[in-house]
This record gives C-alpha cells, structure tokens and sequence, in this order.
C-alpha cells in the first residue's frame, strides 16, 4: 500500500490518550471523516490504528486510538510519524506539491551545478523555506517563484535561481 506521511505525533494530551500531531498538510478538511490511520513505529514498521476521534486545529489535529485508553500507553507514540494511504489526499493544484514530494529532490542551479537534496521543509508566516544539504553546505531556499524555478516530480530534480545572500 503507497502511504503518505501526514504529520507528526508531538505530545499527548488529557488522559484518555489523546495524540496531538503536528500536521505536514494544510488542508485536513477531508481528514474528519477518517477511519483509520498508519502509525510508523521506530523500526520503521506501519501499523494500522483505529480512529475513535479527529479534531483539526491551526497547523495540527488531535487524534485518539481506539487502542489507546491512556496518557501512558499514548506517550509511546511522541515522535511516531502518522501516515494515511495516498488516495485519500485531495489533488492538488498545478504548482503544488506535498512536503513528502518535496523532500529528497536533487536540486540544481539554472546553470546546471548540483547543490545538495532537500532534506526538510519548515513553514515561515508568509512560505515555506526548503533545506538542502550539500556536500559542503546548508542552503535555505524560500519557496518563492523568483528562488524556485522548476520542479519535476517525476524526476525528482528542482531547479533552483539563488538570489544575493543564499
């Protein structure tokens, strides 16, 4: 099954296991009506939880297991990531792309100079800044049009003009 991480799991809340998880997505609208989700243990392996409550809030939602009953049993999730199967994200528009297609592209400049891969997105107040990480080097790159010039998903290659001071 192709999953798609989601978000997050940074710390419980209350005492009945409740889970709250730093979104990667800005949308949870279609979210409200989920099942189920995939949590990723800390050997990498994904397993399924049901769903007995989701509540979005700002960048983050608040989920509870139906396997969780507890604050105690609910700390063992911080720091999981939680994923949900691919075909249950919207489409995005032309020019959009979910961090997960983001991350671990080869980028190059306009000249064709391989400068690293992106290896994390953080959000700003006014647009996300992509890592990347060369061999020598940290660049952070704004998610402008003016800074990022082309992405090709397919080839996982972004194509990047690097303004004065990057």
């Amino acid at each position: 099954m192709d999953l798609f991480a989601v978000g997050e799991i940074v710390k419980t809340r209350g005492l009945r296991g409740c889970l709250k998880v730093l979104s990667y997505v800005e949308t949870k609208n279609n979210f409200s009506k989920l099942e189920f989700v995939y949590i990723e243990n800390s050997f990498g392996q994904k397993n399924r939880f049901g769903l007995r409550k989701f509540d979005a809030s700002g960048k983050s939602f608040f989920i509870e297991l139906e396997s969780i009953a507890d604050a105690e049993s609910a700390k063992a999730l911080v720091g999981c990531k939680v994923f949900l199967p691919k075909n249950m994200l919207e489409q995005l528009s032309d020019g959009e792309y979910y961090w997960q297609d983001i991350i671990g592209l080869d980028v190059y400049n306009e000249e064709g100079n391989y400068l690293g891969k992106i290896e994390s997105i953080f959000p700003t107040g006014s647009n996300d800044v992509y890592v990347c990480r060369g061999e020598k080097k940290e660049i952070l790159l704004p998610a402008i049009a003016d800074v990022i010039r082309r992405i090709d998903i397919n080839n996982r290659v972004m194509t990047v003009r690097l303004l004065e001071g990057l």
